[in-house]
This record gives structure tokens, C-alpha cells and sequence, in this order.
């Protein structure tokens, strides 16, 4: 028996590597070769920033509202995505379809929490999304976050006071990284001594996002969500013990007609609120920075007129969202946008892709911190899955961003600026600067 538990140990993570990566990255090059859209895309993002896709945008969008790629219909126009993204006849997540291969990605389901698997947040449905969702969102409301804007102010002058403006420094690491985690840990009650290792975690487990991983990443992201659970058990083990005035806290305790999230909902809704919390905002940040470099003219006029920034943050997250893509399930036979599509077809929604469509965005390439509707972008998502945390990483946007280029006017960007590897989640990993002049 325990011969054959170790069997199963070894050979799952090996089918389910297969089912989730190996077998789709293989189809994924092959068609790329033969010209398809979606596995053009996917090999793409691997090699070339965000701005650099916007020709294969394009390409999507002239084909019309949904094209046909090598494992779903894809769409980059605006329309479509948010029609999508808020219809009941789609529910969250791609998963492995139907047959032998859905039944080998269930048997070799991982033990530890995934957030691309139930119960998550990104992929749980009504009832139970709803009430997850509604534990946690009374924390990040507009006038909630609003009273954070102190901490992330003292917080980003902090991190920026230990630095040396003479030497050259790393802003992904020392700046981008440790401000939203900074601001998430005193949200979920992380002690500081804590907050590098989640830091951590959180990096080396972004890429469980992506499709067609190698076999040996796959295996370092299987070990950092192992890792980043054991972790979070332990967190909530502190906290049940020594409950305080943070939202995990509450969750711990909180109760719907007297039933509380079970182990493993609270895990999973933990989890999946602290990553977010911090792995989006570290690419918008990094993203912003390096956009407003790049068009000092931009720049200048949030300078002359503070009380754009806030605008300023919307065009970065519609030029260069910290989300390349989503994908959806149609639940029943439906149409979209004259299109139909069949239970069971997925749909991959390019939201980089909406966020230049022209016929929303005049001039959609052009970086423009005073365009009127820059706030009509979709690098939140939309519907019942919009980011819970939109209003903090607005927040952190326009504090981080302000803060840095008013302290350091001359700051300037060094060569060897390098993006994250991953497909999804698009940021700077290493974003080395002089802050002086």
C-alpha cells in the first residue's frame, strides 16, 4: 500500500504536468507554425513586452468578434470581452474539456490549494463565489481602501528613504515589489518578519497562471503553492490564536447563518486575496514607471498638473495591463455578437488586446495620460470577477508613481531592464535605475 501511494505520488504530477502543459505546448508550436492566432499569441508573450503584441491584436480583431484558435475562440475587441466577461452563459476558468483527458487532470488534481482550481476565487461560481466574495470585499471598498492612503504614503517614502540615490538600484525589487506587499500584509495581518518570505512564495508561484510551463518549472511552482500553503495554514494557525483587527482575522471567525468558510474555502480565499494583493500592483508599478520614463512629455504634464495622476495610473493599466488575458467556459449554447458559440467551448478574452481596440480608444498605441475614457479599459476583468482589489492597486498606483517621481525628478532608467517570464502576469522582474540626477 505504501509502495503504491509513492507510485501515485510520482506519476501524478507527471500526468497532470502532460495534461496541463506538456500535451498543450506541443500542440500550441505546431500550430503557431501553421499561422493560428491563439498559438501565435501564446508564443509571443513568452519573447515580446505587451506594446510589441498589439499587431497581433489587430490581426485577432480583423478577423472578427471571436476567432477560432487552437484550443478556443479568441477575441481581442472590446465589446466582445466585456460581453463575455459579464454573461451568465460563461463561467470563469479553461479547464482540460471532456473525456480521457478531463478524467486524467481529475485523478491527478494536486493536493495543495491552486488558484486556477476550486474552491479559488478566480474560478468559483454563485452561490459559493458569492458569498466568499462578500467575506472579503466590505475591506476593499473605494472609501475603505481610501483609508489606507496614509500607510501607503508613509510607506513608499519609507522604502524609498533606504535607498541610495547615488547608486544604481533594482526598482522591481526594492520599490515596485515591497510597496503592495507592504500594504496587503497590513491588510491581512502578516507580520513584517513574514512579509519577504510571502514575497517570495508569491513570485515563485505566478507563473501556476500560465499554460505550457516546462517540466521543471512546473515542479518549482508545484513546490512554492505546496510551500505558500503550508505557509498560509501556519499564518491562520497564529491568527486563530491570537486574532486581531485584520481582515483574515475576521474571516477566521466570520459566520452566514452560523456556518463559517470551511479549512480549505479559507485557505483558498486567503491565499488567492494576498497574492493578488501584491502581484498585480507589482507590475502595474513597474509598468507605470517605466511608461512614464519612456515619455517624459507624459510625464511632465502629471507634474504640472498633480491631480492627473489618477488618470495617469487608468492609461498605464490600459497600455500595459499586469493581465494579458482571461479564459471563460460557455455553460449553454448561446450567441455572441452574431456568433454562436456551444456548451462546453472556451473562449480566451485578450484583455490587452480590448484595452487598444479603436474603436473605443482613438489612437490606442499612444501612451496619453489626459485621454478622457482611458477609465473604459478592462485590465480589472469585468462582471462578477472584476479584481476585488482594483480600488487598492489604483490607490498604490497613484501614491507609488507620484511618490517616486516627486522625490526623484532625475531618476533614470538603466539598460538591462528585464521582463517576468510569465505569459499571464506582465511586469518588470529587474528595473534597475539611478534615482539621482
Amino acid at each position: 500500500m505504501r509502495f503504491a501511494g509513492r507510485v501515485r505520488g510520482v506519476v501524478k504530477p507527471v500526468v497532470r504536468w502532460g495534461v496541463q502543459h506538456g500535451l498543450p505546448r506541443a500542440a500550441l508550436l505546431a500550430a503557431a507554425r501553421r499561422g493560428d492566432p491563439q498559438a501565435r499569441l501564446f508564443v509571443a508573450s513568452n519573447e515580446l513586452p505587451t506594446g510589441a503584441l498589439s499587431g497581433l491584436f489587430d490581426e485577432i480583431r480583423g478577423g472578427g468578434p471571436l476567432v477560432e484558435g487552437a484550443f478556443s475562440k479568441v477575441t481581442a475587441s472590446h465589446a466582445v470581452v466585456r460581453e463575455v466577461l459579464t454573461s451568465n452563459d460563461f463561467r470563469s476558468g479553461i479547464g482540460a474539456g471532456t473525456g480521457v483527458l478531463a478524467r486524467l487532470a481529475e485523478w491527478s488534481a494536486p493536493e495543495a490549494l491552486h488558484p486556477m482550481v476550486r474552491p479559488s476565487l478566480l474560478v468559483a461560481e454563485p452561490p459559493d463565489h458569492t458569498r466568499y466574495r462578500r467575506l472579503v470585499t466590505g475591506v476593499f471598498t473605494a472609501r475603505a481602501v481610501e483609508g489606507l492612503r496614509g500607510l501607503a504614503e508613509r510607506t513608499a517614502h519609507e522604502l524609498l528613504d533606504a535607498l541610495d540615490p547615488r547608486r544604481p538600484v533594482d526598482l522591481a525589487g526594492t520599490y515596485c515589489a515591497l510597496l503592495p506587499v507592504t500594504m496587503i500584509s497590513e491588510v491581512l495581518g502578516v507580520p513584517p518578519e513574514q512579509r519577504r518570505r510571502v514575497l517570495e512564495l508569491g513570485a515563485a508561484a505566478a507563473p501556476s497562471l500560465d499554460t505550457g510551463l516546462s517540466w521543471g518549472r512546473f515542479r518549482r511552482v508545484d513546490a512554492a503553492l505546496v510551500a505558500f500553503d503550508a505557509w498560509l495554514a501556519e499564518h491562520l494557525g497564529r491568527l486563530r490564536a491570537r486574532p486581531g483587527e485584520d481582515l483574515l482575522s475576521r474571516l477566521v471567525a466570520a459566520r452566514e447563518d452560523g456556518v463559517g468558510l470551511s479549512e480549505v474555502e479559507l485557505r483558498a480565499t486567503a491565499g488567492l486575496v494576498l497574492a493578488a494583493g501584491f502581484e498585480t500592483t507589482v507590475n502595474l508599478l513597474g509598468n507605470g514607471i517605466a511608461l512614464l520614463h519612456d515619455h517624459p512629455g507624459q510625464l511632465a504634464v502629471v507634474r504640472r498638473d498633480p491631480a492627473r495622476w489618477s488618470n495617469a495610473v487608468e492609461e498605464v493599466l490600459r497600455v500595459d495591463p499586469p493581465v494579458l488575458l482571461t479564459g471563460r467556459t460557455c455553460v449553454r449554447d448561446t450567441e455572441v455578437a452574431g456568433v454562436p458559440v456551444a456548451a462546453g467551448s472556451l473562449v480566451t478574452a485578450v484583455l490587452a488586446g480590448a484595452n487598444r481596440d479603436p474603436l473605443v480608444f482613438g489612437d490606442p498605441g499612444r501612451f496619453d495620460v489626459c485621454r478622457v475614457n482611458a477609465r473604459e479599459h478592462i485590465a480589472f476583468s469585468a462582471g462578477r470577477h472584476h479584481c476585488l482589489g482594483a480600488a487598492l492597486a489604483r490607490l498604490e498606483g497613484e501614491v507609488g508613481l507620484r511618490v517616486l517621481f516627486e522625490r526623484f525628478p532625475g531618476l533614470r532608467l538603466l539598460p538591462g531592464a528585464v521582463h517576468r517570464s510569465t505569459r499571464v502576469l506582465r511586469g518588470y522582474e529587474r528595473l534597475p535605475a539611478v534615482l539621482g540626477g
